[in-house]
């Protein structure tokens, strides 16, 4: 795996994968951001991996799958290197036939067991999720 980043201007750059899919990456103050910082994308991509793995197994115990939310949230530390000290992951899945021991299964076995980027991160992680029926 490989990422190629460009700077683009004073707090900001541009990164490109191996296959010329491109992120902007912002530091500006919240007040000027266009883009997230790597600290949010961090947080994005943690979300995004565990959700990918959820998806796909409630389809393969084939529940009905409608929607999926998430709220991920991070608590950092005060001193440098501001790394993350927790982290809370919140599922909201929309599905009509999932129940809760399967949700909670679910959402555990893909944050704690399947997603790399939860495998990466030292901070402590936590999880949760709800079920609306529809």
């Amino acid at each position: 795996m490989k990422i190629d980043l460009k700077f683009k201007g004073d707090e900001e750059f541009t990164t490109v994968n191996q296959n010329g899919n491109k992120a902007e990456v912002d530091m500006r103050p919240a007040d000027q951001k266009q883009h997230q910082s790597p600290t949010e994308l961090l947080l994005s991509a943690l979300g995004s991996c565990a959700a990918v793995e959820i998806v796909s197994m409630i389809k393969k115990r084939r529940k009905t799958f409608v929607d999926l939310h998430a709220e991920i949230s991070g608590e950092r530390r005060d001193e440098h290197p501001r790394g993350f000290t927790k982290i809370h992951l919140k599922y909201i899945i929309t599905s009509p036939d999932l129940t809760d021991e399967e949700a909670d299964r679910i959402v555990s076995l893909a944050t704690t067991k399947y997603c790399s980027v939860a495998g990466s991160l030292k901070a402590e992680q936590t999880h949760s999720f709800e079920i609306v029926r529809g």
